[in-house]
């Protein structure tokens, strides 16, 4: 069957792990008995309404073996194919691990709260829908499922004009991000809650008569995997345990059991010695689009970070310090120069970086590039640059890897910027270019 990562995504509390429990409870993964057990201890805990989301959160707890994963994941599967869910956290502190969750998905499901004055605090400025909606594309979330959640709240009611209202604002930002919502978005109501929608077509909602929630992800066109293209596994965590594990999607290609492949940036030969899938089981190779773990030989745990990556020993990924990137400036007071610094998150890897220089501004309307390098860049503008990084990191440009090439730029808490990479500059190169 065929495998799909679903990102979570939204404002805190617009009822993101309710709804994946219940998917949880719905697709047979958690049985009755078990969310009875929740039910009665969220009861004692005076946390009555909460009781689906500790499905998967006890979930992950045990997966990690009492490491706290920043982002939850579970794992269920319907007739047609199996997913893993990526539980993607909603409170502003915690956008990074949002966007190391959001760059393994293939799917998105933006979860917005239909309930009196919660979808418009998510959604002004400064609440978390817009700057995940943006994150997410820029990530590589193509399609997105937009889930009007709790639609069975006393203030809504299966209101068909609140929906409405909600779609009118929520479309032009869309479109804006760089969605094409005839194409790329579906809008649904739905009850994470009373599970009205998730599975089956709910009763209560006399005028939606689209597919539910597992419908339509059942039913969705998938992504043209590469997997005859080489080996690339960024690696988004890792632990000891009888040896080195590394947590990662694989972006391209495959990979077996017994393999030798290429530790990147610091190119140490290591043996995949096993590797293991969502549900635990080991198997003998994995393929694009796969979240895996894996055994390594002959490197120790402390010699691996976040952000390396394994690949082909033949076409090892692109390592530098200096590239060009296209840069859109999405939300900063003051104007932008040359020696600007900020943290750049780029698949799972984070570093610091500095504009070094600024090369051309993008006209917005034609796409045509200035001859002229700009002295500043502001908010809303797009502009070439060339980045620096503090230390080398494996990176490829957009074209060649769309995963590989898109990062976004961050400071101060904010995301500042979302950008591709245009061309990858040998570090040795750009020092006698100098």
């Amino acid at each position: 069957k065929e495998h799909l990562n679903v990102v979570f995504m939204g404002h805190v509390d617009a009822g993101k792990s309710t709804m994946g429990g219940n998917i949880l409870f719905l697709t047979g993964m958690v049985d009755k008995r078990t969310m009875e057990k929740y039910e009665k201890e969220a009861k004692e805990a005076g946390r009555e309404s909460w009781y689906l989301s500790w499905a998967l959160d006890t979930n992950v707890e045990e997966r990690a073996k009492g490491k706290t994963v920043e982002c939850g994941r579970a794992y269920f599967e319907t007739d047609k194919r199996r997913y893993t869910i990526l539980d993607a956290p909603g409170h502003k502190n915690f956008v990074p691990s949002m966007i190391s969750g959001a760059s393994q998905a293939d799917v998105g499901v933006l979860v917005i709260s239909a309930r009196k004055g919660e979808f418009e605090t998510g959604f002004e400025r400064g609440g978390q829908t817009r700057e995940h909606t943006m994150l997410a594309k820029t990530s590589g979330v193509n399609k997105m499922i937009i889930a009007i959640n709790k639609m069975d709240d006393p203030t809504v009611q299966w209101d068909k004009a609140r929906y409405d209202e909600i779609l009118s604002k929520l479309t032009p930002f869309l479109k804006q991000t760089g969605f094409n919502p005839k194409t790329d978005i579906a809008f649904m109501p739905v009850s994470g809650f009373t599970g009205a929608n998730i599975k089956d077509r709910s009763s209560e909602c006399t005028w939606y008569s689209g597919p539910s929630l597992l419908e339509y992800l059942d039913d969705m066109k998938t992504l043209d995997r590469k997997l005859n293209a080489p080996l690339m596994v960024p690696i988004a965590e890792k632990y000891k345990d009888m040896g080195t594990i590394i947590v990662g999607k694989i972006e391209s290609g495959s990979v077996r059991k017994g393999q030798n492949v290429l530790l990147m940036p610091n190119k140490r030969v290591t043996e995949v010695t096993a590797i293991y899938n969502e549900t635990e089981d080991e198997v003998d190779h994995a393929i694009c689009g796969d979240n895996i773990r894996m055994r390594l030989k002959g490197v120790e745990e402390d010699e691996v970070s976040p952000g390396f990556m394994l690949c082909d020993k033949k076409k090892p990924v692109k390592t530098t310090t200096v590239f060009e990137a296209q840069l859109a400036i999405l939300d900063h007071k003051n104007i932008i120069c040359a020696g600007y610094t900020a943290v750049l998150h780029l698949h799972a890897s984070v570093e610091e970086i500095t504009l070094t220089s600024l090369l051309h501004l993008i006209d917005k309307k034609t796409g045509r590039k200035s001859k002229r390098p700009p002295q500043f860049v502001k908010m809303g503008q797009k502009v070439i640059a060339r980045v620096e990084t503090a230390a080398p990191m494996c990176i490829e440009t957009f074209e060649d890897y769309p995963q590989l090439g898109r990062f976004t730029l961050r400071d101060e808490g904010k995301t500042i910027a979302i950008g591709r990479v245009v061309k990858v500059l040998e570090s040795e190169t750009a020092e006698q270019e100098k």
